[in-house]
């Protein structure tokens, strides 16, 4: 079965930085797309990035825009998202998402993933 393991959350105040990791197994794991997603109580779970399977197109939220960054080592089978200038409104839990696909189809679509990890709690302080 195929595995995701996000890792890198915290308790952060205003104003730093923050690197989620995702750790899948899977040797295809190269063949898909990968997405952050995020959770706050009492709302919706909402895109945050995507990256495509080479990782050379990536996809971003407009809230996060100019202070996330999705990058991918397909090498270590590993998904990062670093994230910079946090505010009090990123605090969620992360969630780190494998696409059904290996391009920009529905990227921003939690339906269009297939697998998801446990999450990683982002809590960030003002």
């Amino acid at each position: 079965q195929v595995q995701l393991v996000e890792s890198g959350g915290g308790l952060v105040q205003a104003g730093v930085s923050l690197r989620l990791s995702c750790a899948a197994s899977g040797r295809t794991f190269s063949n898909y797309a990968m997405g952050w997603f995020r959770q706050a109580p009492g709302k919706e779970r909402e895109f945050v990035a995507g990256i495509t399977g080479n990782g050379i197109t990536t996809y971003y939220a407009d809230s996060v825009k100019g202070r996330f960054t999705i990058s991918r080592d397909n090498a270590k089978y590993t998904v990062y998202l670093q994230m910079n200038s946090l505010k009090p409104e990123d605090t969620a839990v992360y969630y780190c998402a494998r696409s059904r696909y290996s391009g920009p189809n529905y990227y921003a679509n939690a339906g269009s993933y297939d697998y998801w990890g446990q999450g990683t709690q982002v809590t960030v302080s003002s």
